[in-house]
């Protein structure tokens, strides 16, 4: 069963406050610490995705098709930020806490083991849209080069 939490783009949901006390005991940060630049700019980022798109469908200007690399190269950029995160939450452990462990790496997919816990991270519906949305991307964007190198013959 244990104690689910899910990570979004703006945010977490789930026993948040379950996990924050566990995590105390081990002199770990609680969770609203991480991300907290990445969560105040996702609003806006999102928008930024949405009008970068629309530019490139509406306008036929070489400087959209640059742009656009960012939605094909965005969960690569998820995947390296949460990373991080877990990093940083995992090796940045305080002395206040009631039991001493060695500076862990969590799992970043899949199943992992910190301490005596089991730990399971697996991406949801979020992270496949964004997959989606990033293949979908690229094939726009390829699909547009093809079509001004046939153009131009």
């Amino acid at each position: 069963m244990g104690i689910p939490v899910y990570f979004h783009f703006d945010g977490f949901t789930g026993e948040v406050h379950e996990m924050n006390t566990i995590n105390h005991y081990i002199g770990m940060d609680p969770m609203w610490r991480g991300g907290q630049f990445e969560r105040e700019i996702a609003p806006y980022a999102l928008l930024s995705l949405c009008l970068i798109m629309i530019l490139f469908i509406a306008y036929n200007k070489k400087i959209f098709s640059y742009f656009m690399f960012i939605p094909v190269s965005l969960p690569f950029l998820f995947i390296a930020d949460y990373a991080y995160w877990l990093y940083w939450f995992g090796h940045n452990l305080h002395d206040w806490g009631a039991f001493n462990i060695k500076p862990f790496m969590p799992t970043v997919f899949g199943d992992g083991k910190v301490a005596q816990f089991i730990t399971h991270s697996y991406p949801g519906i979020g992270f496949y849209l964004l997959v989606a949305i990033s293949l979908l991307s690229l094939l726009a964007l390829l699909s547009r080069n093809k079509a001004i190198k046939e153009s131009s013959l």
